[in-house]
């Protein structure tokens, strides 16, 4: 518990905002981390994702646990909203949903822009990681809630308009064609 004093110390604050950079990079962190943590506590780190794995697995970690419940149920609203869409069938086998994550997805589904409802479900993400942090900043969890955020941060700022709508163009005619 002492070793995470001193890497929380470390870590530098930031919001997620579009306009101010990103202190350090998730190389950067993660780096750090491994000066500090235990094996086990890294073999958690090294889960962290913005993609959680498909199949259930204990990670370990209540927080992390937690986290790919909603990411999962977030993924698992789109796709079966995307399915109705397209009158194709979709089923989450025997997943539960969380409530909210349905809700997003149904908001996110509704927005004329792609863009638009990529960043709504992106603060919708960054909701969801600030509601679940501990309120011991020097804890376990506290420096995964960082980590997730520094990755959502990352993944945010690649977020380029143009390229984007060419991007969803190309894959929306290729799904058109797979008809």
């Amino acid at each position: 518990m002492s070793n995470q004093y001193y890497l929380v110390s470390q870590l530098p604050g930031f919001t997620v905002s579009d306009d101010k950079a990103i202190p350090i990079t998730y190389e950067y962190y993660y780096d750090l981390c491994s000066r500090f943590l235990s094996k086990n506590e890294m073999k958690i780190l090294d889960g962290l994702s913005l993609e959680p794995p498909l199949e259930d697995s204990k990670t370990g970690s209540s927080f992390v646990d937690t986290w790919n419940y909603k990411e999962k149920s977030l993924r698992l609203a789109l796709a079966q909203i995307r399915a109705l869409r397209m009158k194709k069938k979709f089923s989450a086998g025997n997943e539960s949903i969380a409530p909210d994550a349905v809700q997003a997805a149904r908001t996110a589904s509704g927005m004329d822009s792609p863009l638009a409802a990529e960043q709504y479900l992106n603060q919708y993400r960054l909701t969801v990681i600030e509601s679940m942090r501990p309120t011991d900043g020097f804890s376990l969890d506290a420096v995964f809630s960082y980590g997730l955020k520094l990755r959502l941060a990352t993944r945010m700022k690649k977020f380029d308009e143009a390229n984007g709508l060419a991007s969803y163009k190309k894959i929306y005619t290729r799904i058109l064609e797979d008809k």
